[in-house]
């Protein structure tokens, strides 16, 4: 296994990261409600396979906010995926580090995603329980 990680460039939103949405059974955000048009975060790759993507979204405040996390459901070394996920989350942090964010921020539903947050040192802040978004 050779993790690399790069920032998202554009053609990644149609070359891999709607596909894998579907795959998931989601919904692909529209290109315009992600950071930077859909490349203002990173993706991991094993080799040349690309493994896990995710996107930060930068505030006029303290805080940074990570999102849309996604990874590739056709790739199946475990192992693998965690540490690709934990060098995503980490590689997110130390970016909003480096524009002086004071507070990273995260809306999770997924137990795995949640413990790989929690192991770089995320803290619970509060349960949600509904997410509401309007299309204007």
């Amino acid at each position: 296994m050779e993790l690399q990680i790069r920032a998202l460039i554009e053609t990644d939103y149609d070359k891999f990261l709607c596909k894998w949405w579907k795959e998931w059974r989601w919904d692909a955000p529209d290109r315009d409600f992600l950071p930077e048009n859909g490349t203002g975060g990173f993706v991991v790759y094993d080799k040349e396979t690309p493994i896990v993507a995710g996107f930060m979204y930068n505030t006029n405040s303290g805080i940074a906010w990570c999102d849309w996390v996604i990874s590739n459901i056709n790739y199946k070394n475990r192992d693998g995926r965690k540490e690709a996920m934990e060098l995503l989350v980490s590689t997110i942090t130390e970016y909003a580090k480096g524009l002086d964010k004071k507070f990273m921020y995260a809306l999770i539903k997924n137990k795995p995603l949640i413990a790989t947050y929690e192991k770089l040192g995320y803290v619970e802040a509060s349960a949600y329980i509904t997410e509401l978004i309007k299309k204007i």
